[in-house]
This record gives structure tokens, sequence and C-alpha cells, in this order.
């Protein structure tokens, strides 16, 4: 009983690439708590992928690592559901529908779609401009209460809100109308070579983004030549925008106060903070690099765990598709 009194919350993430260190801190770290406070579900949206051109062998690969990696960080598949998105066919059933039920200028006005049009110039493709649609789908279909966002993401929840309404205003309560939930303890981690961008899997420089795979050597080697400045100071302030980022990190790892760090390394300079904080970042991500080489080593048990979540999915979800076919008009 106590479970369905909890709020249920969902989470996806594209198998686009291997999670980063900014991925981990601000958010998937905190997943494995939220299992333990909410109904959770957490899946690998591989439906979403494919509005940028992909490899199938590298997407199937990839999608297999996002699975195994999701299990790595913390989360069990008995406290809640764990799937693939393109496993459950009621995510694309019920995004045609919603497409039907989403105006032409709503989605011309969403950001990433503007965004990706100008970095993929050559393939704007009708699925880029629906992927609102598909992601109301995903919250819609589990009648989620909240939904895990950073600032990035905050108008898809916005717009699968406003879908929601107007189709709950026509046929009745239908739909529950989900909240954005903005975590506390997410920290946004920037590039450690440009400082001034977010840590991304997508940028050009190789030494601004750390991965959750990575080897401690490599960590070390990226934390070690992070832009910093000429100050020679370890302190949060203005200005000192990779300084900043690197006290974020340490204090995201260690949960050490900005001012308990400034006091750690009032003496010493900036090598001997990087390297404090590579090795701090390396004993992080130990115990999970180890569980997620691990978990891809043992096929078995990780396709018995998606077909689980799959199937766990699908009862939810295909209630949740009928009841709107039925109100729709369809024969189900």
């Amino acid at each position: 009983m106590e479970n369905e009194k909890r709020k249920r919350s969902l989470s996806l993430i594209q198998p686009t690439s291997v999670a980063t260190l900014g991925n981990y801190l601000g958010a998937m770290k905190g997943w494995p708590s939220f299992q333990q406070e909410y109904d959770t579900i957490y899946g690998v949206a591989d439906l979403h992928s494919i509005t940028i051109r992909q490899d199938p062998q590298q997407l199937r690969r990839q999608i297999n690592e996002l699975y195994a990696m999701l299990l790595a960080i913390g989360l069990e598949p008995e406290a809640g559901i764990i799937f693939i998105q393109s496993q459950v066919s009621a995510h694309a059933s019920l995004a045609w529908i919603l497409n039907c039920y989403t105006q032409f200028g709503e989605l011309s006005r969403m950001t990433q779609f503007k965004e990706k049009s100008q970095k993929h110039s050559d393939n704007i493709n009708a699925g880029l401009f629906t992927y609102p649609c598909l992601m109301a789908a995903d919250i819609l279909l589990y009648r989620s209460d909240i939904v895990p966002v950073g600032d990035d993401q905050k108008q898809h929840v916005e717009i699968c809100r406003d879908i929601a309404v107007r189709f709950n205003n026509i046929y009745g309560n239908v739909f529950t109308v989900p909240e954005p939930y903005f975590p506390k303890s997410g920290k946004r981690i920037m590039s450690l070579a440009n400082p001034g961008a977010k840590m991304s899997k997508s940028d050009p420089n190789p030494k601004g983004t750390v991965y959750i795979t990575d080897s401690p050597e490599v960590i070390m080697k990226k934390f070690k030549s992070a832009v910093t400045d000429s100050e020679m100071s370890v302190r949060f302030a203005p200005g000192k925008d990779g300084v900043n980022n690197l006290m974020t990190i340490y204090s995201a790892v260690t949960g050490k106060s900005f001012e308990t760090i400034e006091s750690e390394f009032a003496n010493k300079g900036y090598g001997d903070f990087k390297k404090a904080v590579g090795e701090a970042v390396v004993e992080e991500l130990r115990p999970v690099r180890e569980k997620y080489n691990r978990l891809l080593g043992e096929k078995d048990y990780l396709a018995a765990c998606q077909k689980t979540g799959a199937e766990r999915a699908r009862r939810i979800s295909d209630a949740t598709l009928n009841k709107v076919m039925k109100k729709v008009g369809f024969i189900v």
C-alpha cells in the first residue's frame, strides 16, 4: 500500500554516448535514493536517439551499455521499473495520438528543435519536430506525478502539461498532469577545458569531458590539464569559472562546503588542488565503473532484467493507452 501512496517519478536518458561526470553528478548519482522516496521508472530513451542518424550496431551496443550503467550506479530492478523504451510499443502509439492534439505553432517554438535544426541542417526530419510529443507520451503513459529535469528540459515538461490539460478538457480526467522537479542536490558541471560551457558528450575537446567509464589514469590526466586562472587562489568567486567548476565537483563528490575547501587549500597551489579533485573523482567512480564492467559480462542477467522491466512497463502503459484509445473513439 505504501508504494501506491508514493508519487511516481519518471526519468529517461538517451543512449547516444557514454554518460559523463556531469550526467552523474547532475542527476544520476541521486537516482538510487529516489527509489526510496518515489515509485520510480527509469528508461533508456532509444526512440528519441534516432532523430539523428545512428549506426545500428553501435546504437544496439550503446543501449545495452546504458542499461548496464543504470544498474551500475545503484538502481535496483526490484525497487522500480528499469526498461528500454523501444521494447514498449505504447510509447510510439500514444505519441501519434498526441501529435494530433498538439499545435504546429507549439512545436515550432521549441528551443531544442531550433538548436538541433541548426546543428543538423542536413537532416531536419519530422521526428525532430514532433520529439516533444514522444516525450509527452513517455511521461503521460505512466501517470507520472513528477519529472526530474534540468533547466534545459523545463520547456518539454511545460508542453507536456499543456497537451495533458488540453486532452483532459476534451475527454475528462484521463492524464495525470505532471510537475517538473528540480533536484536540490544536482550540480551543473562545466567543461574542464572550457568552464564557460556545460560538460557535454559532444564537446570537441576530449580533455573537457570526463566519462564514467574513463580509467583512473585518464581521469587524472584530464583534471591535471583542467583550465583554472593565473591567480593561484582556491576560492569560489566571480570570474574564476575554472576554479569554481573544480570546487563544485570536489564539493559534490566529498560533501565538503566551499568554505572547507578554501581552508583546505589555503596555502596550496592549483597543482595540489587539481590532483585532489581528480583523486576524489576516481574513487567516487571506481565502484560504478567496476560494477558496470562486471555487468557487461553478465549478458543473460542483463537480458532478463530488460525483459522484466519491459513487461512491468507495459502493464502500466498499456492500461493508459487503452483508456486514451477508447476516449478518442478507437475500438479496443
